[in-house]
């Protein structure tokens, strides 16, 4: 659960990435096609710390979510 001073914090493509563990390119593809929260600024990707908390929280109460936009 995110504390107070990190609530409303905005992470990069690059923190989102290496917080989640995958590439960069995955989490812009999933960014793009709107299977992750995150909103532009001047072109760039960016990404509020508490959406994606409870974006995490979702995706692991619902094991049948498919975030990759694979087939599955």
């Amino acid at each position: 659960m995110p504390s107070a001073n990190t609530e409303g914090e905005i992470l990069t493509l690059k923190e989102v990435a290496e917080y989640l563990k995958v590439t960069e390119r995955t989490i812009y593809r999933l960014a793009g096609v709107k299977k992750i929260p995150a909103f532009k600024v001047g072109g760039t990707w960016r990404f509020s710390r508490a959406d994606i908390h409870e974006w995490i929280r979702r995706q692991s109460s619902d094991p049948s979510a498919d975030v990759t936009g694979k087939p599955g």
